[in-house]
Order: C-alpha cells, then structure tokens, then sequence
C-alpha cells in the first residue's frame, strides 16, 4: 500500500480533485481487477476507453481515478486526477507504487525486429552460468531466477512489468533481461523504467498493420534509444543501416557491434554448420551451439553487453560455448533415416530468409528442402506475398499453410500469400490448409538426405482460430509422422 500523493510524481498533472492523502492498495487499469482502495488509471485503448469503465470502478471500489480526457460529473470522497497522458502515466505510477524496483538491478532491454528472444535468453544462460540471480522478461517464458511464471505478450503491461521486477528485487535478482516491443515502446508500458542498457537487433518488415508505415515503425523503436539515461549504454548493429538511426539523440554511451563494418565489438565466421559455429570475437576462436551467421549476431551481442556490464571477457567467451538456442528458434532434429527437420518461429521476411539461407548455405549433397510456411492472421498483411516469394525462391518444395489464422479465413490468407509465388516455382508450391495435414505431407515427400523446415510458429503450443487457443505443436507433430524416431 502507498499514499496516493507519493504515487503521482512525474506523473505529468493537469489537475488534483480531491485529497492525495488516501492510501492506495492496488494500481488497476482494468475496471473488473479494482478491489477497494485501488486506484483506477482509465486509459484509451485500441479496443476499449478505460473512461468508459470510471463508473463501474467506482463501484467495484476504487478511491481515486486517473484520467485524460473529460470524465463527467464527479463523484463525492473520490479523488480524480487528469495527466496529459494517462498510459504514460500508468507506467510512471506503476513504478512509484512498487518502489521503482527497475533501479534497484541492472535491467537491459533490446528492440529489434528478430533475435530479441534469443537474445534475452541467452543473457539469461550466460549470467546463471557466471553465478547471478537472474530474471527474464520474453515471449516464451518470464523466469524470476528459477521460477517460471507465464507469458502471454513480448512486453507485459506496465503493471505487470514493475510487479514482476519487485519480485525479482526481492528475491536478490541482480541482472534482468527483457524484450521491448515496438507496441510496448508506442503505448509507454516501459515509461517509469531505468534501464542500464538498451540493445538493437536490426529492423526489417513487420508490424505495419499497428504502426502504418515503416518509417512509424523505424521512430517506435527509436524512442527506447531516446529515453536512454546518460549513465546507461546503448548498444547497435551496425550492419544494420538503421543502427546509427537508433544512437542519434540518445544521452547514453554508444556502442557498436558487428561482423562487417568497423565497430567496438567485432566478430567473424570461421565455420557454420548444423551442429553449430565457429567463431572469432575480438581475435578470440570460440565454439557455439547456436547456427547460423543471425545467430552469430546474436552471440556477439550477448557478448558485447556481457563485456558493458562489466564480466571478464576470458569467463564470458567460456560460457558462450555452452549456450543453448531459445526453444522454437532453429530446433535441430534428424530421424534414423536421416531426415533433417528444424522448427523455427520465423515469421517475417527477414527471419525467413536468414532461416532458409542458413540451411542452403550449410546443407550438402542432393537432398530437398522442403518448407512448410504460413502468415498470422489479422497482422500485417503487406508481408505475405513476400513471405512466399522468399520461401519459394530458397527451397526445393514448398507448402502454404495456416500459421494462427486467428479471425481470418486461413484460405484467403494463404491465397493473399500464394499472390507472391512466380510462375515458375507454382510446379512446387501445395496449398494445404489443415496445418496438421501440411506437416504430414511434408513428411510423406521427404526421403533420406532431405530437409524439412516447419516455419512460423516454433515455440508456441497452440493455434489461434475464431478467437480460441487449440493445443498444437509443430514438434509433436513432427515426431508423430517421422515414426517418433527423431533424434537431437
């Protein structure tokens, strides 16, 4: 519990009604979670304005309400503050309420457009393996050191994310690494936060559905950077022609990696393989698990912002060769006949082509690759055709499927995808619904020496249709109809 006045700083006040005396139990932006004494910050959303719901809060118990825009006639004994902005002020008190536990450890975000799980994950590997408390903040999994609680988003809501780094605080948690999303960024679910550093991945096509253009999109991500304080490091691919975009207006040291161009951590490919990559950071040869020259980025990265947070380099290259892959992202699997089969999230063109370039590039003899791809339903639609194209220009067999149709007809998905596809590759190309039944035939095609890349899903165990969540997952799938005989 806190005073409300000790909750409101920086909250950006227009006016106070009201006494700010009153303690405050809880912080809700959702009218049905208000329980006495909270405080209800009413926010304008895509779907619902929390305005709206200022009345039923009341009712279920709220004290005092937040608000931006016009709320109406004023109910006695309740105290009513307007912001400016009341989802950024939502983060602000989110923070305050919780003891601003963001500066109590040292907390790293990265944005980008692909590698933040992979990023995160391996940040969280490495920093348990040189003996921290450590806490992670993804898609896949939110883990308070050793204990796991679910995810539902990449950045969960400001309420959540200060709830969740107090628990951390609490528990000795030293180091917490999270994904920014471009979505968190816009609706400031990481306003109040202190980050000791900020990391960029690249940008590549994605999400136009929410921020319209690519250059809106460029900006969102650009704002993290922005916010940076002085005292933290802001760390950028400079391979990326958008890296230098991200460092111009931060307050923040600014650091560079890459595997081209000059910059302050460099790293190059010596060998590539499935079973993993050899490495030379900064002049050191270092073995990794991981495959792929995007994940070499990844792993430089990590390093890098090891070596910014202060680690040995000589532990940190040490602790790089035992790092494993975050799950859904490149999984390797061969069956006894020797069936190469790899799940992997990739869901933009950009990933899809790192994905399928990768295993071209280090897949020898005559066998096919045979990839099996989808789009997400009620996303950027711009990105389908491109996302066949790419698909049908690097592999041998390809078969257009449902990914989470969620409230589109997965049919006129796949026909917006199947507008990409050049008629010199339609001889190849299935289009096959049940995504179940698209794996299958996958399976059915391949022979011994074969590749199989189920694309677009990877970690997720479920689909998304008319709004319901059915148990689906691409590996159970995958060892059903290769006989259950896949070996790591």
């Amino acid at each position: 519990m806190k005073i409300l006045k000790d909750i409101l700083y920086k909250t950006g006040i227009v006016s106070l009604e009201g006494s700010g005396d009153k303690i405050i139990q809880s912080v809700c932006f959702d009218s049905a979670a208000v329980n006495k004494g909270s405080l209800f910050v009413a926010i304008k959303g895509g779907k619902h304005d929390g305005h709206s719901y200022i009345l039923q809060a009341i009712e279920n118990g709220a004290s005092a309400i937040v608000y931006q825009n016009d709320t109406g006639e004023k109910i006695n004994g309740i105290t009513y503050i307007r912001v400016s902005d009341s989802s950024y002020a939502l983060g602000i008190i989110a923070s305050n309420f919780y003891d601003n536990p963001s500066s109590k450890l040292k907390l790293v975000g990265i944005t980008g457009t692909n590698g933040k799980t992979t990023f995160v994950t391996l940040m969280y590997q490495l920093f348990k393996t040189l003996g921290y408390k450590t806490g992670l903040l993804s898609t896949i999994r939110i883990l308070i050191d050793n204990k796991e609680i679910p995810s539902t988003h990449t950045t969960p809501d400001a309420v959540q994310i200060n709830r969740i780094l107090n628990e951390m605080v609490q528990l000795g948690v030293s180091h917490c690494f999270m994904e920014v999303s471009s979505h968190a960024i816009v609706q400031h679910r990481i306003a109040g936060l202190v980050f000791t550093g900020g990391v960029f991945s690249n940008i590549t096509h994605d999400h136009l559905d929410f921020h319209n253009t690519f250059s809106e999109y460029i900006k969102a991500k650009k704002i993290f950077f922005d916010l940076l304080p002085a005292e933290a490091f802001a760390l950028t691919n400079s391979d990326d022609k958008n890296g230098k975009v991200m460092l111009q207006n931060t307050k923040a040291a600014k650091k560079t990696y890459s595997l081209k161009m000059m910059s302050d951590f460099k790293c190059k490919i010596l060998e590539n393989q499935f079973e993993g990559l050899q490495l030379q950071i900064d002049g050191n040869d270092v073995w990794c698990r991981l495959v792929g020259e995007f994940n070499a980025y990844n792993l430089l990265a990590v390093y890098a912002t090891a070596i910014l947070l202060g680690e040995n380099q000589a532990e940190v290259l040490t602790a790089l060769s035992i790092l494993q892959p975050a799950e859904g992202r490149f999984d390797f699997f061969k069956s006894k006949e020797g069936i190469i089969a790899i799940i992997d999230y990739a869901h933009t063109p950009d990933a899809l082509q790192n994905v399928l370039q990768t295993i071209n590039d280090i897949r020898e003899g005559n066998g096919k690759l045979i990839t099996v791809a989808g789009a997400g339903g009620d996303r950027d639609r711009s990105k389908r055709p491109i996302m066949a194209a790419i698909t049908c220009n690097l592999s041998n067999k390809v078969i257009l499927t449902s990914d989470n149709p969620r409230s589109e007809d997965p049919a006129e998905i796949i026909r917006e995808m199947y507008m990409g596809v050049d008629k010199i590759h339609e001889k190849n190309v299935l289009s096959i619904v049940d995504r179940r039944e698209a794996i299958k035939t996958a399976c059915t095609l391949a022979t011994p020496g074969d590749i199989i890349l189920i694309a677009g899903k990877g970690h997720e165990k479920y689909q998304e249709i008319k709004g319901v969540k059915y148990h689906f997952d691409d590996r159970e799938i995958l060892k059903e109809f290769l006989n259950e005989e896949i070996q790591l």
